[in-house]
C-alpha cells in the first residue's frame, strides 16, 4: 500500500500487540482492553494527522499545532502523554466511557468509507426498544461516530459487500475492504433498528455471529444505541432488572450489568414518553436520579423518561378560562391529560413529542377548538384538526396560484386523503413541512378541489386515473 493512497489506522487488542513502538512508521490509534493509545509520528503530514485525530474523535485538536509540539488540545480532551521515543509520541486515554470492542486480531481502518448512505431509524419496521445479541461482536461503534460491520474469514473470496435497509439493499454500494482477518465496511447510522446481510462473491449470507434474526426473513438485525439506563449505588445487590412501558413491563428480559460501581444497560429506545422502574433483588424502586415520576395503573410509582423534540403549544387569549388542555394523535386524543399553564397573555406548554405528523386541538373548559394561530390543518375521522409536523424532513412547495382559496397536499403518506394537509401561502408560494419515511413517496396537490401533479417536479408516474402522480424519493 502506498503511503499517499489513504491513511491506515490499525486497532490492536493490547493483549496481542507485539509491535514495538520504535518499529512504527506512521501515526496509529491502538485500542487496548482498558484504554486507547494514540501514537503520533512527528514526521507525518498535516493531512495524515488530521485524519488520525478525526478517527480518535478529537474535534478541537489542531494538526499543525501538534506537529509543532503543542499538545495542549490533546491534554484538554483527556489524553495523557505516556512516553516519547524518537519521532513517536504516545498518548493514552481511558476506554471506560467508550462503547468499543477490542479485537483479538488486528484489522484495518481506512478513510475510504461509505459516506453517502446515512441510515434511517425504524425502517422498514418500527420498534419501542432493542438490545443487540452477539455470540461474537461483529458490529462496532467507532470513536469517529461511524459504525463498523466486520465479516470474519472468507479470505479466499474475491469480493464482499454490505447490504441492508440503510443503503436500500444495494448490490453495488457497501463494498467491503479486505483485511488479514476478514472484511470490513464503515457506514454512518442514526440510532435505530437495522437489517443487513453480506454478499460474498454474489452469494447472500447473514451474520453467523449475530443471534438476532428478522422474523420475516433471515436478515441479521443490529440496533444502534441512543440511551443508557444507569442506577448508582446498590453495591451489594445480586440482580437488578430494568422494566418499563417499552417492553410491556416484562420483569425478566432486561438484566442490568454492573460496571465500575454503576448498574447500567445500553439500548436503542424509541422517542416518546417511557415509564420505567428497577427491580432490585425482588424489590421495586424508581430511579433516584430522575425526579420525573407518575403513578401507574397498578398503583406503583414509575419514573418517566421523555425522548423526542420539544414542541411549544401556545394559545393566546382565553384568559378567563379555568382549564386548558392539549390533545392529539400523539396521546390518543386524551382530553384531560396534558394541561397548559396560564400566562399573562394566554396559555402555554412545552411538550416532548416523537418525530412525526400529528393532528391536535386545544380543550378550553371542556370545549375542543383548533389552534387559531396555526393555518395548517388535516382531517381525521371527518373532523378538521390543526396539523403539526415534529422534526419534518421535507418541505413541499407550490409556486404561483396566488388567487387560490385553498391548497392541500395528499399522497401515499396520508392515503391520498382528499383533504390532505392544508398548505399555507407566504406571498409567493404554498408550503407545508412534513416528516416522511425513507423510500418512494407519491403525491399531488389539490388546488381549489382540483388535483394536479407538482409542476416543479419532473418525476412522475402513471396512475389508475391516467392523471399521474408526482414522485419523491426520501433518503
Amino acid at each position: 500500500m502506498k503511503r499517499g493512497a489513504y491513511i491506515v489506522i490499525v486497532f490492536f487488542a493490547m493483549i496481542c500487540m507485539a509491535l514495538p513502538v520504535s518499529a512504527q512508521k506512521r501515526s496509529n490509534l491502538i485500542m487496548g482492553s482498558d484504554k486507547l493509545v494514540l501514537l503520533i509520528d512527528m514526521r507525518s503530514s498535516k493531512t495524515e494527522v488530521d485524519t488520525l485525530l478525526k478517527k480518535a474523535g478529537l474535534k478541537g485538536a489542531n494538526a499543525a499545532a501538534i506537529l509543532k509540539g503543542d499538545f495542549s488540545a490533546l491534554q484538554k480532551d483527556g489524553w495523557t502523554m505516556a512516553k516519547k521515543r524518537g519521532n513517536i509520541v504516545e498518548f493514552d486515554s481511558p476506554l471506560e466511557n467508550l462503547n468499543k470492542n477490542p479485537q483479538i486480531k488486528p484489522y484495518l481502518i481506512t478513510t475510504k468509507i461509505d459516506n453517502d448512505d446515512e441510515g434511517s431509524p425504524g425502517y422498514p419496521t418500527d420498534v419501542n426498544f432493542g438490545i443487540n445479541n452477539f455470540a461474537k461482536v461483529t458490529v462496532h461503534e467507532l470513536p469517529s461516530g461511524l459504525t463498523r460491520f466486520f465479516l470474519p474469514g472468507y479470505l479466499q473470496n474475491r469480493r464482499a459487500l454490505l447490504s441492508g435497509n440503510f443503503n436500500n439493499w444495494s448490490t453495488l454500494k457497501g463494498v467491503m475492504a479486505k483485511t488479514d482477518s476478514g472484511w470490513i465496511a464503515d457506514v454512518k447510522l442514526k440510532p435505530g433498528k437495522y437489517e443487513y446481510k453480506f454478499i460474498v462473491d454474489g452469494h447472500w449470507i447473514n451474520d453467523r455471529y449475530n443471534n438476532l434474526v428478522a422474523d420475516h426473513d433471515d436478515n441479521s438485525i443490529y440496533f444502534r444505541y441512543n440511551y443508557t439506563f444507569k442506577l448508582n449505588g446498590n453495591a451489594n445487590a445480586h440482580k437488578i432488572i430494568l422494566t418499563g412501558s417499552f417492553n410491556n413491563w416484562d420483569a425478566n428480559s432486561i438484566i442490568m450489568e454492573k460496571s465500575g460501581g454503576v448498574w447500567q444497560k445500553q439500548m436503542y429506545l424509541h422517542d416518546g414518553t417511557q415509564a420505567y422502574r428497577f427491580l432490585v433483588d425482588g424489590k421495586w424502586i424508581t430511579d433516584p436520579a430522575n425526579s420525573n415520576k407518575i403513578q401507574g395503573d397498578d398503583g406503583i410509582i414509575n419514573s418517566i423518561l421523555n425522548l423526542g423534540e420539544t414542541v411549544i403549544f401556545k394559545l393566546d387569549g382565553y384568559t378567563d378560562a379555568k382549564k386548558v388542555y392539549v390533545g392529539g394523535s400523539f396521546n390518543n386524543w386524551e382530553r384531560g391529560l396534558i394541561p397548559l399553564t396560564k400566562t399573562k397573555t394566554g396559555w402555554a406548554l412545552s411538550l416532548i413529542i416523537p418525530p412525526g405528523n400529528y393532528g391536535y386541538k386545544f380543550v378550553v373548559d371542556d370545549k375542543w377548538i383548533t389552534d387559531p394561530a396555526n393555518p395548517r390543518s388535516m382531517v381525521e375521522g371527518g373532523i378538521v384538526n390543526s396539523f403539526i409536523s415534529v422534526k419534518p424532513n421535507y418541505t413541499f412547495k407550490l409556486s404561483g396560484f396566488n388567487n387560490a382559496k385553498s391548497v392541500h397536499l395528499a399522497g401515499s403518506f396520508n392515503n391520498f386523503d382528499k383533504f390532505g394537509y392544508s398548505m399555507a401561502f407566504n406571498g409567493s408560494e404554498w408550503t407545508v413541512s412534513v416528516r416522511l419515511k425513507p423510500g418512494k413517496q407519491l403525491y399531488k396537490f389539490i388546488v381549489d378541489d382540483k388535483w394536479i401533479i407538482d409542476p416543479g417536479n419532473k418525476l412522475y408516474e402513471p396512475n389508475q386515473y391516467n392523471s399521474g402522480n408526482s414522485v419523491l424519493w426520501i433518503e
